[in-house]
C-alpha cells in the first residue's frame, strides 16, 4: 500500500497522506487553482488587472518588438546568426566573462553549467535547500547527468553556514564517496525574499571556495551562480554584474524576467568552460541546438542594451507599496520592511484569523461597494500563493505608475475591511 493515504498506529495516528496532500496543493496553488475559484461579486468587465505574480509574465516593450522584427538571423547550430554571435558578445563583456552561450531558459542554463562543470557521472553539486535548482528544476542534474545534488541549510537572507559546508565536501581520496565537483548559489535568492546576497559572506564564499589562483585555500571547487535576477542584485549592491561575478567560473542569467526579453538566458563563464566540447554539445544534446535564433536573440541583445536600468523603478515600486502595507497597521500580514530591497518581497499570514489563500481570493473580488468607493482605480490584483501562510510580491516591466496607485489603493481598502471584519 502507497504511504498516501496510509495511517499511522503510532502517536496521534495522523493521516501522513493528507499532509503530504496539502502540501503539494499549496506548491501549485499559484499557478493553477486560486483565481479560476475566485469568486467574483462584481463585473471584471473592463476592470483593470495588476498581475504581481512573478515577474516572468514581462512582456517585449515597443522598441524590443522593433527589435525582434529587425533581427538578421541565421544558423546558430552552425554559429552562423549574427544576433546570437552578438547576444553572447555583449553578455560576455558585461559580465567580464570570456564567453557566452544563449539558451532557451535559465532551467537549461544551470543544467548546462552543472554538467559542464561535473564531466563525470557520480560527482556532486552542493546547494542551498531552497534554491531554484533543486526545488523548481526538477532535480534536472540528477535526472539527466547522474549528478548527486546535496543540499546545506539556507538561511533566511539567502546564504548558508560555510561551516556546514565544509562538513559536507568530499573528494575522491575515499573509495566509498562520490567527489564535490561544484559550489551552487543564487542571486538574488527567490525563496528567502528576492534578497542579494550579503556582499560579506559573497566575499568569504569566494575566498574560501574560488577556483581563481588568488584562493588561499587549495579546494580548487568551482563556483556556479543561479543568476536568474542577477541585474537586481548588482543593483541593490550598488555595483556592476562583472565586479558581483568576478569569482564565479559560470553564471546563468535571465533575459525573460525583470528584463522582458520573451524567452532566453544566456550562460556566461571562461572560454574553457563555453568550449565545444562541453556547454555548446551539452546544449544540444539537451535539445537547445536553436537555428534561426537571432528572432529572439535581438530580444535578448535589446534587453541588456536597455532594460538594465530601469530595474531601479522595480525596486522603488515594491518599496512603495510594502510601505503602503506597513502604513495600515494591521496585524494580520507580517514582513520585514527592511528586507524589501529588491522588485519583490513576501508577505506572512501567522495570525489564524486570515490565511493567504484567502486574502489572495479577496484581492481577485470586486465588490459593488468597494467598486463605488475607488472609482477609477478599481482593480483586482493577483499574487502568488507561496504557502497557506505566505504570498509573494513582484514588481516588472509591465507594471505602471497607474497600476501601482490602484493597487496601493486595493490592498489598504481590502486591509482595512479585513481588520474590520476580524476585529
Amino acid at each position: 500500500m502507497s504511504i498516501i493515504g496510509r495511517r499511522c498506529n503510532f502517536g496521534s495516528c495522523f493521516n501522513i497522506g493528507s499532509l503530504l496532500f496539502e502540501q503539494l496543493k499549496m506548491g501549485t496553488m499559484g499557478f493553477t487553482t486560486m483565481y479560476k475559484t475566485a469568486e467574483v461579486t462584481h463585473s471584471l468587465e473592463n476592470t483593470r488587472v495588476v498581475d504581481f505574480r512573478s515577474d516572468t509574465i514581462s512582456v517585449p516593450t515597443e522598441g524590443m518588438r522593433r527589435a525582434i522584427y529587425q533581427a538578421e538571423v541565421g544558423d546558430d547550430v552552425m554559429g552562423e546568426d549574427p544576433s546570437v554571435n552578438a547576444l553572447e558578445k555583449k553578455a560576455a563583456k558585461m559580465f567580464g566573462k570570456e564567453a557566452s552561450i544563449f539558451v532557451p531558459s535559465g532551467t537549461m542554463g544551470n543544467l548546462i553549467a552543472t554538467m559542464a562543470h561535473c564531466d563525470r557521472r557520480g560527482c556532486e553539486i552542493i546547494l542551498g535547500d531552497k534554491s531554484h535548482m533543486l526545488l523548481w528544476e526538477q532535480s534536472g542534474p540528477a535526472q539527466l547527468g547522474g549528478i548527486q545534488m546535496t543540499t546545506v541549510t539556507n538561511l533566511p537572507d539567502g546564504t548558508f553556514s560555510l561551516e556546514e559546508m565544509l562538513t559536507k565536501l568530499r573528494d575522491d581520496s575515499n573509495v566509498h564517496t562520490t567527489t564535490t565537483s561544484l559550489i551552487c548559489v543564487e542571486n538574488t535568492h527567490n525563496w528567502c525574499g528576492g534578497l542579494p546576497l550579503p556582499l560579506p559572506w559573497m566575499e568569504q564564499v569566494c575566498f574560501t571556495f574560488s577556483f581563481w589562483p588568488r584562493s588561499p585555500r587549495e579546494l580548487k571547487i568551482p563556483l556556479h551562480m543561479d543568476g536568474a535576477r542577477v541585474f537586481n542584485a548588482a543593483l541593490c549592491c550598488d555595483m556592476s554584474v562583472a565586479e558581483l561575478c568576478k569569482d564565479f567560473s559560470s553564471v546563468s542569467v535571465c533575459l525573460s524576467k525583470g528584463l522582458g526579453a520573451p524567452i532566453g538566458s544566456v550562460l556566461v563563464g571562461d572560454k574553457q568552460f563555453h568550449h565545444q566540447v562541453k556547454a555548446r554539445r551539452l546544449r544540444k544534446v539537451v535539445g537547445g541546438g536553436w537555428r534561426q535564433a537571432g528572432i529572439v536573440a535581438a530580444a535578448g541583445l535589446y534587453a541588456l542594451e536597455n532594460m538594465v536600468d530601469r530595474l531601479a523603478v522595480d525596486h522603488s515600486r515594491a518599496r512603495t507599496i510594502a510601505e503602503a502595507i506597513k502604513a495600515t497597521g494591521t496585524k494580520l500580514i507580517s514582513f520585514d520592511l527592511d528586507k524589501v530591497q529588491s522588485n519583490m518581497f513576501f508577505m506572512a499570514f501567522d495570525d489564524p484569523r486570515l490565511t493567504a489563500q484567502e486574502f489572495c481570493e479577496r484581492l481577485f473580488k470586486v465588490t459593488d461597494e468597494e467598486s463605488k468607493h475607488l472609482g477609477e482605480d478599481t482593480c483586482v490584483i493577483k499574487l502568488f500563493l507561496k504557502s497557506s501562510t505566505e504570498v509573494r510580491l513582484v514588481l516588472c516591466c509591465n507594471i505602471t505608475d497607474a497600476d501601482v496607485t490602484a493597487a496601493i489603493k486595493k490592498l489598504q481598502y481590502v486591509i482595512r475591511e479585513l481588520d474590520t471584519r476580524q476585529g
